[in-house]
């Protein structure tokens, strides 16, 4: 005979077995939201009021506030039981705060985990249009496109929208989603599955996790939908340095260029566009490096143009045309894993 502890085990078991067999709200899945805030006590309490009833969980993650933002999580998480608020006690930037509500969702199984910011930039009325496609399988991570059309970015500012437009050419050539648009957009959606394929622990911890997140998604071949939607800005400031950011994000693009090469291309599997990389990066820089020899050749020492000029240009010319077949054979890899809303229908 059990215990009278053991039979109180077993009962709380078992309700709490009931709880989590309940009655899925949207389309047959468990929906999380995970809400990184920072100093975000003018807006949070609006960020998490307007979180649709379809919502499963709500991760609001505290990236050590110093104003009263986590007080307000916990008085309206009181009131609302979805709400799970998570605290750091050290500020570890956006990508870590994300993070730590990702590792949640996915230790608590949650089907597919949105984020949105704690500054109410981004309007929740549209999160079914971002987990349609995760629920269809039609992808494995949506994000949101702001840039398709002058309407659409209409309250980005000229030095926001030329930094996007810098950023998302450099993603595209670091994570090989070609098809990619407006990567900054911190509005997402991911798939269970993806969650636990990826090593959560590796992301970049600032707001270059966007464009490493993609990196990490392209190697084990997941695939990546744009979601259009419209630029919305109101009381919230941006807490980006442009200029300091592109300069961080593109080394940290670079590294990450390096490094899907390395996973996808050799570790993974073998492809032979490494080589064409290799070579192409190789010969490219040197014939740029031989041509201002012969620069200085000419208009120093006051040699002869011909030779010099015709093997810097040959040896520059071969290294482009390296790149060039590497870059064709590349795109034609992740071919099919970026994917646009219009694709099926």
């Amino acid at each position: 005979m059990p215990s009278h502890q053991e039979e109180i085990l077993l009962v709380s078991r078992y309700i709490i077995n009931l709880l989590n067999k309940r009655t899925l709200v949207y389309k047959d899945c468990t929906i999380a939201v995970v809400i990184p805030a920072y100093n975000e006590e003018q807006l949070i309490a609006d960020t998490l009021s307007s979180i649709p009833s379809f919502v499963d969980r709500i991760y609001a993650v505290n990236d050590a506030s110093r104003d009263k933002t986590q007080e307000i999580i916990e008085e309206i998480s009181r009131t609302d039981t979805r709400i799970i608020p998570i605290r750091h006690e050290k500020n570890r930037g956006v990508g870590a705060a994300i993070t730590s509500g990702y590792k949640q969702a996915r230790d608590d199984n949650m089907d597919i985990t949105v984020v949105i910011d704690g500054d109410n930039q981004m309007d929740s009325q549209l999160m079914p249009s971002m987990i349609d496609p995760v629920v269809k399988n039609r992808a494995d991570y949506t994000k949101g496109n702001r840039l398709l059309s002058p309407e659409y970015r209409g309250g980005m500012s000229t030095w926001r929208f030329i930094g996007n437009t810098i950023l998302t050419f450099l993603t595209k050539f670091s994570s090989g989603y070609w098809n990619l648009m407006d990567p900054q957009n911190g509005y997402t959606a991911i798939s269970h599955r993806a969650l636990e394929r990826i090593n959560l622990d590796t992301l970049y911890p600032r707001y270059g996790y966007l464009n490493d997140l993609l990196v990490k998604l392209n190697i084990f071949g997941f695939r990546v939908m744009n979601i259009e939607m419209p630029a919305r800005y109101g009381r919230e400031k941006s807490k980006i340095r442009y200029g300091r950011y592109i300069g961080k994000v593109s080394w940290l693009l670079l590294r990450d260029f390096l490094y899907r090469l390395r996973m996808k291309y050799i570790v993974l599997s073998f492809h032979p566009l490494v080589i064409f990389y290799l070579f192409g990066f190789a010969m490219t820089l040197a014939g740029i490096l031989a041509g201002i020899y012969t620069v200085y050749w000419v208009f120093v020492v006051h040699g002869p143009l011909f030779i010099r000029g015709v093997l810097s240009l040959l040896i520059f010319a071969l290294g482009f045309q390296f790149v060039s077949f590497a870059l064709l054979f590349d795109i034609q890899e992740s071919r099919g894993l970026t994917r646009t809303e219009w694709d099926d229908k």
